[in-house]
């Protein structure tokens, strides 16, 4: 599993790899809360979340975007991910700590996730998607 920040003019930009698709997803959603908060400890917080999509980018993109919902409603940073998923069904159980402004600032702001180019594809060695964050 891993990710790398790209370049892009005005916004974000990770490609996250996985071997499979839960690593994908829980890769992704990883990768968020570092750009944001930097390192977070799992103190107990726990979110569960179970959600239904089209497809598995349309999945990808509600699984982050409701990732930044509940951060933002109610000031969690999450570090640990345990995504299932079964066609195009997820369920999640987020594991993080509350906010703490002397730990977690100094990241990036990231407002929402662009549907533009979000593209799930299957390599030799597992999956690849490139996501575009808006900053």
């Amino acid at each position: 599993m891993s990710f790398d920040e790209l370049e892009h003019t005005a916004d974000l930009r990770l490609r996250v790899r996985g071997a499979t698709l839960e690593e994908i997803f829980a890769e992704a959603g990883r990768a968020i809360f570092q750009a944001m908060y930097g390192r977070c400890k799992d103190r107990g917080v726990e979110r569960r979340i179970e959600l239904e999509a089209e497809n598995l980018e349309s999945l990808l993109f509600d699984y982050l975007s409701e990732l930044l919902f509940i951060t933002d409603v109610e000031n969690l940073v999450f570090c640990t991910f345990d995504v299932q998923i079964k066609g195009t069904g997820l369920t999640a159980v987020l594991g993080g700590e509350p906010f703490d402004p002397d730990r977690h600032s100094g990241g990036t702001l990231i407002k929402g996730v662009s549907y533009s180019g979000l593209e799930i594809r299957r390599e030799e060695e597992g999956y690849v998607v490139e996501i575009i964050l808006d900053v």
